[in-house]
């Protein structure tokens, strides 16, 4: 075997770790072919400048060399013709669409649907935009940004991409997949609700549209199409007992203390939805994204058709001009703290999700332009949901005869499973409407704990592929199963308690201190000016100087001011216990990462400089890894 380690340019010599080999003869016949050889001398050169700016950068990926293939003309077929690839096992998109629509699955979920328009008529309306705007594009944006790029150029998940970034951070890894798990137990749950509303929908009459139910107590009043009615402070809509009392059956749970039984009919609805994870995710990249081609597309055709019905109720025009009206005081309050913490949590950088979609794109895609896009997408749904909520709540303050923001006090999954079914149950043609209203939940929730649970599957999977590489199939379903038992406790009567402190605590402020480590890691450690080489050997051109001064400086401090509210849930208020079972819960995942980078420098050999020096410094480690490697061939 003869090694091709040369350039055919004097002065230049090709130090490249990848290994191309030809057999002598191919070779010989090649070097006597004169137009074969210029050809082949022009792309060796390619991959030998692409191999040195790799090699001064970076670590040296070798799936980093594009495909190239390099044929005869067709004067010279009696010669063998010499073929440059790249053999790569890794799985890939099927088409780009399919990346774009998984990303902004992933982006839009239920958050947007609810949170964005609370937090925008909480402060300010229209005033709001401005701080929320600044936030996307200083923090939220390039942050964004940046895990793309990550994830395609380095091609792994969210564990193994540390030891070629700063090795010492690889707990970061491991916490990432433990709050994806976090988010998976409360998330799932939420859909499986969504889905018990889908099922009651298909009925004449909404359950939930009268007082005249088992469930419902003295309290219950019913204003649509009545007058007279009185609405206290302990009115109930029939809305809301049909969540607390007949979906959750939350009045048999004295709280944290006692979370009563199992709701089977829960439980049944939590098991359909694993099932239709586990049949999405099983394959890979190859069927979750065939799967977003609906979930991700029939929220927004969902989303136009409650915008346009919304728009024609009666008092429709009061909730606009609540959810716009500018207060400009607000801008001097909390509002810039609540805009980071949105966005950040809208675009959902941190959680692994963009490591992990974007390793499965080609080396040269355009990533930035793929940032640019999906981003806007995702901030330009939350500003149409305010729409959509908002119509419908204007009409419900109509009805009642009170103002807007009496109606709109309800936030979370209150505004989803009380608020708008209320209003819905009150329209004409309502069956139709609840059951797409619901539909388009459980397809804006799936599409999320795809992205999530395809985190914690690649990065484990490319940490330790010797194990799992050729049992894809029953990782997926094992790591169902875990997630399916542990919301078995989320199911129970009280479950909703549990729910809400996952949510505030699985994924509040230990992700922001996750992702302000990875951005610290990246900019300072690995280094901006090696990151910007690596994004202009897959894009190539360098990002400008804005890119830089955020990642190096903006983007962690937005991550620092981000701050979350006291817990409380349909009046109950958490007692201090519980609180610290919430800071342990956070705790869990961030201790992770002091925990590896005590092991590390433990492990290593050497004084402790040169250790640190080890530990801070990327691993070259493309023996290891059964990467893309270019290969010759010849084809008579």
């Amino acid at each position: 075997m003869a090694p091709l380690s040369w350039c055919g340019f004097p002065g230049w010599r090709w130090r490249s770790p990848v290994s191309v080999t030809l057999p002598s003869l191919e070779l010989s016949s090649a070097i006597k072919n004169p137009s074969l050889l210029k050809l082949l001398q022009l792309e060796s050169c390619r991959i030998c400048i692409r191999g040195r700016m790799s090699e001064q950068n970076s670590p040296v990926q070798a799936d980093s060399l594009p495909r190239q293939d390099i044929k005869t003309s067709p004067s010279h077929t009696a010669n063998p013709v010499l073929l440059v690839t790249q053999t790569d096992s890794r799985d890939k998109w099927s088409k780009k669409m399919d990346f774009l629509l998984s990303v902004i699955g992933f982006a839009v979920d239920l958050g947007n649907v609810w949170r964005f328009p609370y937090i925008c008529y909480q402060n300010g309306g229209g005033a709001f935009l401005i701080p929320y705007t600044l936030m996307a594009i200083f923090g939220g944006v390039p942050l964004f940004y940046m895990e793309l790029a990550l994830g395609q150029f380095h091609r792994t998940g969210a564990i193994s991409i540390w030891k070629r970034i700063c090795p010492i951070f690889k707990g970061v890894g491991f916490a990432i997949c433990i709050i994806a798990l976090y988010v998976s137990f409360y998330y799932n749950t939420i859909i499986a609700w969504a889905l018990y509303y889908f099922y009651s929908s298909f009925t004449g009459t909404l359950p939930w549209t009268s007082c005249d139910n088992p469930w419902n107590t003295p309290n219950c009043t019913n204003y649509f199409g009545k007058s007279n009615v009185t609405w206290t402070a302990f009115s109930k809509s029939p809305a809301e007992e049909f969540y607390t009392r007949k979906v959750l059956e939350i009045q048999k749970s004295s709280g944290l203390y006692d979370v009563g039984g199992i709701r089977w009919q829960l439980l049944l609805c939590l098991f359909l939805i694993f099932t239709i994870v586990y049949f999405s995710l099983w394959k890979g990249v190859k069927t979750s994204g065939k799967v977003v081609w609906v979930t991700a597309t029939l929220p927004y055709i969902v989303l136009l058709i409650l915008l346009v019905r919304g728009a024609t109720l009666p008092g429709a025009w009061r909730g606009i001009v609540f959810y716009l009206r500018p207060n400009w005081e607000k801008l001097m309050s909390t509002v810039w703290v609540d805009a980071a913490a949105q966005i950040f949590f809208s675009l959902g950088p941190g959680f692994g999700v963009l490591l992990a979609l974007a390793s499965y794109n080609h080396f040269n895609n355009n990533c930035y332009r793929d940032a640019i896009v999906t981003s806007a997408v995702n901030c330009l749904t939350s500003f149409l949901s305010g729409f959509v909520i908002f119509t419908v709540l204007g009409y419900m303050a109509e009805m009642r005869d009170v103002e807007v923001e009496d109606v709109a006090k309800d936030k979370g999954p209150s505004l989803l499973f009380i608020t708008y079914p209320e209003a819905i149950a009150n329209m004409v043609g309502s069956t139709f409407f609840a059951i797409i209203f619901f539909l388009m939940m459980i397809t804006l929730g799936l599409d999320s704990t795809f992205g999530g649970l395809e985190a914690v599957i690649t990065a484990v999977m490319d940490e330790y592929p010797h194990i799992l590489a050729k049992r894809r199939e029953l990782f997926v379903l094992g790591l169902i199963t875990i997630c399916f038992l542990a919301c078995l406790c989320l199911s129970c009567q009280g479950g909703a308690y549990v729910v809400k402190l996952l949510e505030e605590f699985g994924a509040g402020c230990s992700i922001l201190a996750v992702v302000l480590l990875e951005a610290i890691a990246v900019s300072w450690f690995y280094g901006i000016q090696r990151f910007c080489n690596d994004v202009k050997a897959m894009l190539g051109f360098t990002p400008g100087i804005f890119w830089k001064v955020c990642w190096v400086a903006i983007s962690p401090a937005f991550l620092a001011v981000s701050i979350f509210p006291p817990l409380m849930l349909f009046d109950y208020h958490y007692p201090e216990w519980s609180i610290s079972v919430g800071y342990l819960i956070g705790a869990s995942s961030f201790i992770c990462i002091p925990f590896y980078m005590v092991y590390k420098l433990v492990w290593t050999p050497g004084s402790l400089k040169q250790r640190l020096a080890v530990c801070i410094r990327p691993e070259k480690a493309i023996r290891d890894q059964q990467a893309d490697s270019v290969c010759m061939s010849s084809v008579p």
